[in-house]
């Protein structure tokens, strides 16, 4: 996953991922301790800590999510379903339903062409 940040002054910053923002922090610290500046303290460390962190406490839900969702598709297995086409199930849902019968109708027509299925009417 990788975050822009807006700073104070309006530019973003390009994509950086985690570690690369815990490095930047790290940085600005040892420069601030070396020879304090107007742009090594205050607000704009601060800040940057306080996204770095947020990012980290939303990483760490995402993973304890993810493991929820591992563990039900295990107990789905464990009941007899084909978690592969509850995968699917699922990925059918979070579309718009005429979006769904587009895709549907694509593949359809892809299967029928290539003797996968008969044709219809």
């Amino acid at each position: 996953m990788t975050v822009t940040i807006t700073l104070p002054h309006g530019t973003e910053t390009p994509p950086a991922t985690l570690s690369q923002l815990k490095e930047a922090v790290d940085a600005v610290e040892a420069v601030q301790r070396e020879a304090p500046s107007p742009y090594t303290n205050g607000v704009a460390r601060d800040q940057l800590r306080a996204f770095v962190e947020r990012i980290e406490r939303l990483e760490e839900e995402k993973k304890a999510i993810a493991d929820d969702i591992k563990v039900v598709y295990s107990e789905a297995k464990g009941c007899g379903f084909d978690t592969k086409a509850l995968r699917r199930v699922i990925a059918l849902r979070k579309l718009d339903p005429d979006e769904r019968a587009e895709q549907e109708a694509i593949l359809d027509t892809y299967l029928v062409a290539l003797g996968m299925m008969p044709e219809h009417g």
